[in-house]
């Protein structure tokens, strides 16, 4: 079975409690079942994995060189700082989705910036964790998933 590895960055390991009036009161472990839903319907699985730091990041995305059929990733606030991370992914042969709960452009112009959509096939934000599912269900067409 094929298998997409979501990727979440600094904090949101702290997503339900960390400023709900922008991410929700949802936590990462609503995400991943809402994903493993929607992973269902096209017939794979999905590997939700968070960490706060880069170099972790950028193990997983090595490590789903071999691994996944597609990268779903909400590197946070590296979002705007890391390089290493954009280098990591564009050694990723497969898709890549780039999802932010709020939407980055309406906020502090620092986060206007994304070095990941330099690499990312599509960007959603702004759907709160619902962009998650829809990133899930964008990366089932993506990967020749067949929705049941």
């Amino acid at each position: 079975m094929k298998t997409v590895h979501i990727l979440n960055g600094p904090n949101l390991n702290l997503l339900g409690k960390r400023q709900p009036e922008i991410y929700g009161r949802e936590t990462l472990a609503d995400v991943e079942a809402a994903c493993a839903r929607v992973a269902e319907q096209f017939g794979f699985g999905i590997r939700l994995m968070q960490s706060n730091a880069e170099h972790q990041i950028i193990e997983w995305i090595h490590a789903a060189r071999e691994e996944a059929a597609g990268i779903i990733i909400n590197p946070g606030a590296y979002t705007h700082t890391s390089i290493a991370i954009l280098d990591a992914l564009n050694t990723f042969e497969g898709p890549v989705l780039e999802v932010h709960i709020s939407n980055i452009h309406k906020r502090e112009s620092f986060r206007h910036h994304s070095y990941v959509s330099m690499r990312a096939d599509g960007v959603i934000a702004g759907c709160g964790v619902e962009g998650y599912a829809l990133a899930t269900r964008r990366m089932g067409s993506l990967i020749g998933g067949q929705k049941a």
